[in-house]
């Protein structure tokens, strides 16, 4: 039986549509529903009769292959089988993750209470260091086959093309824009070339709005929909803020964890930068092949302005001379 044909967009999908698509996998929705902060997917959080909510995903029309989609589910899976901390989807009684309705593509998953963590709270950065560790000796026995992998093309080249043949760039910035992200296309693939490192499968998006800390439980990884292969760097990165030194601080703890459970390759130091400027490209190239959806218009007002792009090619310059100082290293 071939499956029925999938949107292209949202417009269709409407709240009482959420609340049957729930309905139809055997759950009596009490009709309250609440729209969660996602861009790229639609997430909600439907109200469920005499039970606890359920959190509805919608997957993005066109962007994942279901292969892809059920890698991800596998993914968080397995680590909640190890009796790790990830949400994964919640399974029909036939063992079915990715659901289909009227068009749509969504998967349900129970709700999960918390807050970001602290970044400057060592106690949690050793914790959660800890907990890397853990979901990476496991991610470490086989790689992704239907998800991407982390590569400076993906997040530089196409981006910045994209940007490029679009209206969205000013033209006074565009040689400026142009010559800086080669120019950080380069040193970045020159960083990889220099270290190497060894790809696993991680988290691929592992920033504090993806970890909820319970305070009873503790931390809790959720929104695995970023995962790729990549350096395990990628899963430890993006939990560092401040300045040098404070990010520093925080690395050690964060690796005082880590390596409790898994080897960390320390010149993996050195992409920390790289992947800091491979990502400034490739969230505006997000931004940019977005725009055609309503919801970014109207929750990034800013993106479409020449004050922006200013901004942003600024920053692209500050990265090239950050690339050009002193790696990233620890105490």
């Amino acid at each position: 039986m071939t499956a029925p044909e999938l949107h292209d967009d949202y417009s269709h999908l409407t709240p009482d549509m959420v609340i049957s698509a729930v309905e139809s996998l055997g759950f009596l929705s009490d009709a309250r529903i609440f729209p969660l902060n996602s861009y790229e997917n639609r997430v909600y959080q439907v109200g469920i009769d005499e039970a606890e909510p359920m959190i509805a995903k919608f997957y993005r029309p066109l962007r994942w292959s279901d292969a892809a989609i059920l890698e991800e589910h596998a993914f968080s899976q397995q680590l909640a089988n190890l009796e790790l901390p990830a949400v994964a989807p919640w399974k029909d009684p036939d063992g079915v993750t990715l659901h289909r309705f009227q068009g749509y593509r969504f998967a349900l998953y129970r709700r999960q209470g918390g807050q970001a963590p602290e970044q400057d709270d060592f106690d949690q950065l050793v914790w959660l260091g800890r907990l890397l560790g853990r979901f990476h000796q496991a991610a470490k026995t086989e790689l992704f086959q239907s998800r991407p992998t982390l590569s400076v093309p993906r997040l530089i080249r196409e981006p910045a093309d994209f940007i490029l043949q679009s209206e969205f760039l000013p033209p006074y910035l565009r040689e400026r824009y142009d010559s800086l992200t080669r120019t950080l296309e380069q040193r970045c693939q020159q960083a990889f070339d220099s270290v190497q490192p060894r790809f696993l499968r991680c988290h691929g998006d592992c920033h504090i709005g993806n970890i909820l800390w319970h305070r009873e439980t503790g931390p809790w990884f959720v929104d695995f929909d970023d995962c790729m292969n990549a350096p395990a760097v990628q899963d430890l990165w993006m939990l560092l803020a401040g300045s040098r030194i404070e990010q520093r601080a925080q690395f050690n703890e964060l690796l005082e964890g880590y390596e409790e459970f898994s080897d960390f390759n320390r010149s993996e130091l050195q992409l920390i930068e790289p992947l800091r400027s491979m990502r400034m490209v490739h969230y505006a190239g997000w931004l940019a092949r977005r725009w055609s959806d309503p919801a970014f218009p109207a929750n990034f007002p800013w993106f479409n302005s020449a004050h922006y792009w200013q901004n942003h090619v600024n920053s692209l310059q500050e990265q090239v001379m950050l690339l050009d100082d002193e790696p990233f290293q620890l105490y």
